[in-house]
């Protein structure tokens, strides 16, 4: 087992990562931007290291810098936590040529499975469903156009190196295509350095459902249950919830089949996800395979009793996996809500200083966060502050223990969106378990009507 790691994030998940760390009895190096001074992450590790200036380019993004921590204070390992480098190839292949193990797959695999077009070829072979679209990446805006006719509208566009959201547009009829066609490929390349683009068709009321994978070097691979993550706003998921409410025992076992194959095939090793749509008429379609460990991990690590981090640190280190009882049977019920600092309705982000914090607690209540009172929300990085999870025994025990949970939650100094996910909560359809990836537009449709405005002058979009 590693006795140092190097924790390459910030917020909650660099706490996250560094409590599952100090339960291994292994010490820990947090990086550091100097906007982060007095972050918690950097006062719980037992080194921390200033990395740069506030802007993640110059920080969280500089592969130099963070190798140099690395290397100045003898760290054996880097987890690099999701977003800012945790799918970058180019860093673990460089982890790697430094004698640094990266906690992840391998850099082949994140390039793999990272290039949206391939990773949909690699399925392809395995007989399993992929959405319908374009054989890899499409060159011209009148490619995509040819393609779109002989698909049908709507098709949606999408970055091959994309994530979170970045390098997406629909397209709903042929007028519209040049224009989004440039759009998402000058998104994609501010994004991500890379400007291509492919194309699938647009399904409008999906659910987007992520089956959980765990793999080690021992020839393991397990699949630890799907999570429902059809509530976004822009592509961005902001609810999540395990298990589906649309899956049943029978699907469950079917896409874990499918996902345990995908990484079978690829040789995957370490955590994973691999994310499908589910259509209205119960067929399901590959969309794309995560090479990290995913925001919304706690609701699985609630139906399963597990520790994903620490499952994570233990294969990268070599070591056998946890058992794990395979077929896979959920324990309860549990359910996310991402906390933002932003306007909850106008979505306009709210830095500042939080004045008043004060989460929920109680059974089956957990609380993923870095804020406290008297911390400065950044204007430089993710608005996400916190992630209020509950669980109980079934679904409906978890909705209560939700919506207690966010009328308790007090933040002060700032916008938050907890009123959002109050109605969300609130709602019949939701309450029933009626998701897609529409229910979001709807809630803000009805929203700006009651406010005067528009249906759809602000609106939700999902793939």
């Amino acid at each position: 087992m590693f006795k140092k790691i190097l924790v390459a994030n910030r917020g909650e998940i660099a706490l996250r990562v560094l409590w599952a760390c100090k339960e291994l009895g292994i010490r820990t190096v947090a990086v550091r931007s100097e906007a982060d001074r007095d972050s918690l992450h950097s006062s719980f590790a037992d080194e921390n290291i200033c990395i740069g200036p506030a802007p993640s380019a110059s920080s969280y993004l500089n592969i130099t810098s963070i190798l140099s921590a690395a290397e100045v204070s003898g760290a054996e390992a880097i987890h690099p936590g999701y977003g800012f480098l945790s799918e970058n190839a180019r860093f673990a292949e460089i982890c790697s040529d430094c004698g640094v193990k990266f906690i992840g797959p391998t850099p082949e695999l994140i390039r793999l499975m990272g290039d949206k077009a391939a990773a949909r070829e690699q399925v392809k072979k395995l007989g399993i469903p992929v959405i319908p679209g374009s054989d890899g990446p499409v060159k011209t805006h009148k490619k995509a156009r040819s393609l779109a006719s002989n698909l049908g509208y709507p098709v949606i566009l999408k970055a091959v190196a994309g994530g979170g959201g970045r390098g997406m547009r629909v397209v709903r009829e042929a007028a519209e295509m040049e224009n989004a066609f440039s759009v998402a490929a000058s998104e994609a390349k501010a994004a991500f350095d890379d400007g291509r683009i492919y194309l699938e068709k647009y399904f409008d009321a999906p659910r987007h459902i992520e089956v959980q994978i765990l793999s080690d070097s021992h020839g393991t691979v397990v699949q630890l249950g799907e999570r429902e993550c059809s509530i976004q706003r822009k592509h961005q998921k902001l609810v999540e919830e395990a298990p589906s409410p649309a899956v049943d025992d029978r699907l469950r076992e079917e896409l874990g089949e499918r996902a345990i194959a995908i990484a079978r095939a690829v040789g995957y090793e370490n955590a994973g996800t691999v994310e499908f749509l589910l259509d209205e008429d119960g067929s399901f379609y590959f969309m794309e395979m995560n090479t990290r460990i995913q925001v919304e991990h706690p609701v699985t690590e609630f139906i399963t009793g597990m520790d994903l981090i620490k499952e994570q640190i233990r294969i990268a280190a070599g070591e056998p996996m946890s058992p794990f009882p395979q077929p896979f049977s959920p324990y309860g019920h549990a359910i996310e809500c991402r906390i933002n600092a932003e306007h909850p309705e106008t979505f306009t982000p709210s830095p500042g200083t939080i004045s008043v914090f004060h989460p929920p607690g109680g059974p089956g209540v957990r609380v993923d966060t870095a804020a406290y009172a008297s911390c400065v929300v950044s204007s430089y990085y993710d608005s996400m502050i916190a992630k209020l999870i509950t669980h109980g025994r079934d679904r409906e025990e978890a909705v209560q223990r939700m919506r207690r949970s966010l009328e308790v939650f007090v933040i002060e100094g700032i916008e938050t969106n907890i009123p959002l996910h109050q109605r969300i909560v609130d709602d019949a359809e939701f309450q029933k378990g009626n998701l897609s990836t529409c229910f979001l537009e709807r809630q803000l449709a009805g929203l700006s009507t009651k406010a005067g405005k528009e249906p759809g002058e602000e609106t939700a979009a999902s793939a």
